[in-house]
């Protein structure tokens, strides 16, 4: 697998897990009878931060992987770093709906920031090297 195919992997998955997220919100807001917004009704408002979150986040990975990809990183480093942030994706979304702190929303954010963060080193090295 060629590291543009393995950027194109995550982000695929990226999409669909903001998809099911989406997907949750609606399912909420028809059970709820609740056209816009969250009608104060706090499961909804989870649902929605939940996706929020992970819609704020996603983009920005997205152009990582592509700019890591694109500069010559490895698809081992870009395995590393997609996996990471949707582990941490993932594990946030549930750890929304638990009361706070908890432990899998503090590690989802961790995973994001960490893998967010390393993406943005191997693009600075990379950009670096091109002098």
């Amino acid at each position: 697998m060629s590291a543009l195919q393995a950027a194109g992997l995550w982000t695929a998955l990226l999409i669909l897990w903001l998809i099911a997220l989406s997907l949750r919100v609606m399912v909420g807001r028809r059970t709820m009878r609740i056209a816009l917004g969250d009608g104060k009704a706090g499961e909804l408002t989870t649902r929605s931060r939940a996706f929020g979150n992970a819609a704020e986040y996603a983009p920005l990975m997205i152009g990582a992987l592509i700019l890591m990809a694109q500069l010559g990183a490895s698809p081992t480093e870009i395995h590393v770093t997609g996996g990471a942030f949707l582990l941490g994706r993932l594990l946030h979304a549930p750890g929304m709906a638990m009361k706070a702190p908890n432990l899998p929303r503090a590690v989802g954010m961790v995973l994001t920031w960490l893998s967010l963060v390393g993406a943005a080193v191997v693009i600075l090295i990379a950009v670096a090297g091109m002098g």
